[in-house]
C-alpha cells in the first residue's frame, strides 16, 4: 500500500479541522490523505438504490464534502475515502499499522472531555503502532503560506534513559518540513538534597542542571547532523515535567510527546507527560511510541 497521512473522520468540527491539518502534513511530505470513517452499521457492500433509502448516505456524504474541499484547498494531493463497516476503535488501529501518521480530532481542554468518538481516542492513541496526532477544532490551518500565521517551533519532551530515535526522528523531521526551530524540553522536580529550609540550594541546583544540559546536548548531536537545517536548542527545567512540557508548548506549532511501545503481557499506557500534553496543550499534540 502507498504511504498515507489517515485522519479519522466523523462529520464533527474537531474532525474536520484534524482533515485540515492532515491535508496540509501531507502535501508537505508528498503522501496520499486518506479518510477514514468507520461505524459498525454502515452496509459493508455498496448501497445500491436511490439515496433516500441508502443507509450510508449521510457518511458518504460528508466524507465526499471533505474530500472535495481538501482537494480544493492542496490541488494535486492524492485523497481517498474509505467507509470502514466496524468498530471505530478496531479500524482506526489498524488503520495506523498501514499508516505514516494518524490524525485524530480532539475535544476540549479540561482532563474530563474527551477526543475523537468519546472513548474511542484514547485508546487507539495508547496502541497504535505509528505516531498519532491530536488537532483541536480551533487549532488555524492554512493552505496559503502568505496568509499562514507567523511560523513557531516543535517542541520535543525528552527524556534522559532509555531510547528517544523515533521520537527525535518525528520531531526534527516535523521542525524541517514546517521550516521552523525545535526545542527539546527535559523537566525534572528539583533533588532532594538540593531543598534546605530557605528554598533550593542554588550551587545544587546548577550543577544537576549543567550535568542534564551535557546530556541532552549529547542526545541531540547526532539529529542535529542528520538534519542540518534545523536550529536546534535544549533547555533543562527543575519542575514536573509535565508543567514544564506543557508551559513550553504554549506556543508551539507542536509539541510531540513519546510513550512507551505495547510490550506482550504488558497493558498500555500513557505516562502523566503525554496526558498532560493531550489534556492541557493548545497546540496541535503527537504521540510517538519508542523503545
Amino acid at each position: 500500500m502507498q504511504p498515507v497521512i489517515t485522519v479519522g473522520l466523523d462529520g464533527s468540527p474537531e474532525s474536520l479541522a484534524a482533515a485540515r491539518w492532515a491535508a496540509d502534513e501531507a502535501d508537505k511530505r508528498k503522501l496520499t490523505l486518506r479518510l477514514l470513517h468507520a461505524w459498525s452499521l454502515l452496509s459493508p457492500e455498496p448501497a445500491r438504490g436511490p439515496s433516500e433509502v441508502d443507509q450510508n448516505y449521510w457518511a458518504k456524504r460528508f466524507v465526499h464534502t471533505a474530500r472535495a474541499e481538501l482537494e480544493t484547498l492542496h490541488p494535486g494531493l492524492p485523497v481517498i475515502g474509505s467507509l470502514v463497516a466496524d468498530d471505530a476503535r478496531k479500524a482506526l488501529l489498524h488503520a495506523a499499522s498501514e499508516s505514516e501518521l494518524i490524525v485524530l480530532g480532539s475535544r476540549g481542554l479540561d482532563a474530563v472531555e474527551s477526543y475523537f468518538l468519546g472513548d474511542v481516542s484514547m485508546p487507539v492513541v495508547a496502541r497504535a503502532q505509528r505516531p498519532v496526532l491530536l488537532i483541536r477544532a480551533e487549532t488555524p490551518v492554512k493552505a496559503d503560506a502568505a496568509h499562514a500565521a507567523p511560523a513557531s517551533r516543535v517542541v520535543v519532551a525528552l527524556k534522559l534513559n532509555g531510547s528517544s530515535d523515533d521520537l527525535l526522528d518525528f520531531a526534527f523531521h516535523a521542525a524541517a518540513a514546517r521550516e521552523v526551530s525545535l526545542l527539546a524540553v527535559h523537566g525534572r522536580s528539583v533533588p532532594l538534597h538540593a531543598r534546605v529550609p530557605w528554598g533550593v540550594d542554588h550551587a545544587v541546583a546548577e550543577e544537576v542542571t549543567r550535568d542534564a544540559q551535557q546530556e541532552l546536548s549529547r542526545i541531540l548531536s547526532r539529529w542535529r547532523e542528520k538534519y542540518p537545517q534545523v536550529d536546534a536548542a535544549c533547555v533543562i527545567r527543575l519542575e514536573n515535567p509535565s508543567k514544564a512540557i506543557v508551559q513550553a508548548a504554549h506556543d508551539a506549532a507542536l509539541l510531540v510527546v513519546g510513550r512507551r511501545a505495547h510490550r506482550h503481557g504488558v497493558a498500555p499506557h500513557l505516562g502523566p507527560v503525554a496526558h498532560a500534553a493531550i489534556h492541557h496543550g493548545h497546540c496541535p499534540v503527537a504521540v510517538v511510541p519508542h523503545d
